[in-house]
């Protein structure tokens, strides 16, 4: 009782001592932002690869590590093996089992704070020791977690070591290339034994007009030392660099004890977060003990309003918007599945470019930096959990470790990445076989229970395949006027809006098979295409494979997809297809085409020697298809006249030439000068056609609005290859040893025409403070490795990242292939 009176009455003193602003609000200490509680603890590993049968998965003092800054992925290093057991959707790049380890020091002053490791993502099955002692396991290779270093460290000038152990060894595991390794970014954070827990704030708006809006901020507290603790509670809200509102609050917290505290700020004439204008906020999160600040936390926030209507579909801030998606795997692409913030930044830019305002995190949680870039820079994301459940669909996946850790980890995503703006939906499952049966319900009532206990503000899906039964297995015959049966998930209770998985043909039937649920296309298309080539006729569509479950035995000699939008899966439909029939319904919310990228792995329709994706309506390289100038005119308000194929073919030759088109009313084609005719859309159109015999020479299209010019485009045939020409995504990076230049390589004739035709060999060679860390053509049947400094283009295009030393310096990038003049290009580091 004495103990409770004392607390009380230091608990009393403080909230006295908060109201006296002249006395207490002066004392407050260490007022700068940006309070450091994580260092970047990515700098001087050592790495093993333990390929050896003899050695097991043992290392020894005769071990021979290698150095190397994380994050890594030494599967992305290896050769492209037939054999490998990861197989076609592994990308035919080998896992294995690897050691991580990194010496350090930590001063005699860290003896009073808590000392924390943290991990983005380690791919998989990894364990952490500490000096000797076992931090524990995580199977899961795509969340984030933490241990807690304290009890075992050494401080002074006694090292400290970590080991970690990754084992990927056991294959397959992913339908899709996961990478191998510490591919995520590593942190070592310090608190005082009072601070904020981890993922420890959480910030809703429940109230939101353009007046004002009520901002809600959770904080949960940990107190880690042996004595209860009187501290105070400041949140300060921050539009850019300045300070919109404060609130401070006195709490006691007893010993070892968990404690939240709840606030309440309006904003006034809140500035609203959406896809074309993110604004965020930042809230710090201060505890003052003694008016001293002992931490600090930094949450990035932004306040909006949405919800999904019946009738309208997507409604964000009470305007009507369309969700306009794309599914990402998370590799990227020659740098494999290494972490890389200007890299992710990078497919956004070009993604934005086009006219994307969504991503779908397929089929796991993504790294941290891809959802601040989407907050930033406007995507309405669909957070994705898991491709299984309990039944697995690969041999060594996660279904294997499904019952002891589904629950960590979805707990884990969901505190995680919960304050994201950007976030829309979580999505619990993808493709699930379970959602046929009452099994599925009823782990699909689990999960959603898991997410609404820690979030209420988004709703619940899953991407079903389709979300019916279908009469007769045919999805074209669901037409009666009753509504269909829904699937065991989806008629479960489980989700909030019903994600489609393809079954395009039964989108416009929703408001009948689901009248009280509204509707989110989670994944369409699967359109397959090789950038760059064509086959003719273009009218003609090609469901390649026949079958999901059939061997492909079609197909091009050479594993080429035509580029023309022409070729599709059986499971899925034409890009064209998909996007008119969402455009047509405002109740259906919006699409995430399959996909963004291609991806290293699953290279439908084909197999071995192809190894990486047709899916993307960008390829490897992130060289836009012709199929993204299609959404740039659909989804843009840029102006677009997009002409295609190229004009290198056989004399004569009968060639289809299409052209995507927006603010006008027609197109004229002309070839060396003569007209072909005027084209224009008709009905729900989406391009124009003309056939046209090949002569040598220029291929000019004029757009036209009301009979007045509005665009025009050339194509001129291209003589032999000759030259290399150069061009740097940025001539200026950071000097901070991780920053990069992304450098397109063209091939051209002697006149400085883009050779179309052209897959010569080029070698590059960096000169000063930096390094080559990816090359790649795009092309799905390359085997040269992405770690090389030789690659083959494919349709006249190439691509070499270059990632910055930490020196300011000028680096000189220089490309040459035989028979063609070298280029040379300067990247400057800052």
């Amino acid at each position: 009782m004495q103990l409770f009176l004392n607390r009380k009455f230091k608990l009393a003193f403080y909230i006295a001592c908060v109201g006296l602003f002249g006395a207490c609000n002066s004392s407050l200490k260490n007022e700068a932002l940006d309070f450091d509680r994580k260092a970047d603890f990515n700098d001087k590993w050592s790495f093993y690869l333990n390929d050896s049968i003899r050695d097991n998965d043992t290392i020894s003092e005769t071990t021979e590590w290698r150095t190397l800054n994380l994050p890594h992925d030494w599967s992305i290093e290896k050769l492209f093996d037939e054999n490998s057991p990861t197989g076609h959707g592994g990308g035919y790049l080998s896992g294995g089992l690897g050691w991580y380890k990194k010496e350090f020091s930590i001063d005699e002053s860290g003896k009073n704070k808590l000392i924390s490791i943290v991990f983005d993502g380690v791919y998989s099955n990894s364990q952490v020791w500490i000096n000797g002692h076992y931090l524990g396991k995580r199977p899961n290779g795509y969340i984030g977690f933490e241990y807690n270093l304290t009890p075992f460290l050494n401080y002074g000038k006694t090292k400290n070591v970590i080991l970690v152990k990754v084992d990927n060894s056991k294959q397959p595991n992913s339908r899709w290339y996961s990478g191998s390794g510490i591919y995520r970014n590593v942190w070592l954070k310090t608190t005082a034994k009072l601070h904020v827990d981890i993922w420890g704030t959480y910030i809703t708006t429940p109230k939101v007009s353009k007046d004002s809006a009520v901002v809600k901020i959770e904080t949960a507290v940990q107190n880690s030392d042996r004595q209860e603790k009187t501290a105070m509670l400041r949140t300060r809200i921050f539009d850019a660099n300045t300070m919109v509102k404060t609130i401070k609050e006195a709490f006691a917290i007893g010993a070892g004890q968990n404690q939240k505290i709840t606030q309440n700020i309006l904003l006034d004439a809140p500035k609203l977060w959406s896809d074309a204008h993110p604004h965020l906020y930042r809230a710090y999160t201060e505890i003052f003990v003694d008016g001293e600040l002992i931490d600090q936390y930094k949450t990035n926030f932004g306040v909006r309003s949405f919800k999904f209507d019946l009738d309208k579909g997507f409604m964000l801030n009470g305007k009507q918007t369309k969700i306009k998606g794309v599914c990402m795997h998370h590799d990227l692409g020659p740098l494999g599945a290494a972490i890389n913030t200007r890299a992710i930044e990078r497919q956004l830019e070009i993604l934005k470019e086009m006219g994307v305002n969504g991503i779908r995190t397929s089929h796991n949680p993504p790294a941290p930096e891809l959802l601040n870039l989407c907050d930033e820079m406007g995507f309405i994301v669909m957070d994705e959990a898991f491709d299984m459940w309990e039944r697995s669909k690969t041999k060594f996946d996660y279904g294997n470790v499904w019952e002891e850790w589904h629950k960590k980890d979805l707990e884990a995503q969901i505190l995680r990445d919960r304050n994201h703006p950007s976030i829309f939906m979580w999505s619990i499952g993808n493709e699930i076989p379970e959602q046929w049966n009452e099994r599925g319900a009823e782990i699909g009532r689990e999960l959603s229970k898991i997410v609404k206990t820690l979030d209420t503000t988004r709703l619940v899906t899953a991407g079903m395949n389709p979300p019916i039964h279908i009469k007769n297995k045919e999805v074209t015959l669901q037409f009666e006027d009753t509504a269909a049966e829904p699937n065991a998930l989806a008629g479960s209770g489980a989700l909030d809006i019903i994600g489609y998985n393809y079954a395009h043909q039964t989108y416009a039937q929703h408001q009948k098979n689901f009248p009280n649920t509204p509707f989110i296309a989670t994944e369409t298309t699967s359109t397959l295409q090789t950038r760059g080539h064509y086959d003719f006729p273009s009218d003609t569509t090609k469901i390649w494979p026949v079958r999901w479950d059939k061997v492909f035995t079609e197909g091009n000699p050479d594993n080429t997809v035509s580029s023309f939008d022409q070729v599709r899966a059986p499971w899925g439909s034409l890009h064209e297809t998909a996007w008119k029939i969402i455009k047509k319904h405002d109740y259906l919310s919006g699409m995430y085409i399959w996909t963004g990228f291609d991806y290293i792995g699953e290279p439908t329709p084909y197999t071995w020697p192809s190894r990486s994706s047709y899916f993307g309506i960008v390829d490897l390289a992130g060289f836009p298809k012709d199929v993204y100038y299609m959404y740039q005119s659909e989804w843009t308000d840029k102006t677009v006249l997009h002409l295609f194929p190229h004009w290198n073919w056989k004399e004569g030759q009968t060639v289809d030439v299409w052209a995507y088109y927006n603010h006008a009313d027609e197109v004229e084609l002309f070839l060396n000068g003569k007209s072909l005719g005027t084209k224009r859309k008709e009905g729900d159109d989406l391009h124009v056609m003309w056939r046209v015999p090949f002569e040598a020479g220029t291929l000019k299209a004029i757009s036209r609005k009301n009979g007045a010019v509005v665009m025009e485009k050339e194509i001129k045939t291209a003589g032999k290859a000759a030259q290399l020409k150069l061009h740097a995504d940025r001539n200026t990076i950071k000097a901070d040893g991780k920053d990069l230049s992304f450098i397109t390589v063209d091939i051209q004739d002697n006149k400085g025409i883009f050779v179309p035709t052209a897959n010569n060999k080029i070698s590059f060679k960096l000169e000063g403070d930096g390094k080559i860390v990816g090359v790649s053509s795009g092309d799905p049947t390359n085997h040269e490795s992405f770690k090389g400094t030789k690659h083959s283009a494919l349709n006249g295009k190439c691509l070499v990242i270059v990632q910055a030393g930490d020196k300011a310096s000028t680096v000189k990038f220089t490309a040459t292939s035989p028979g063609l003049k070298e280029a040379t290009i300067n990247i400057q580091l800052n």
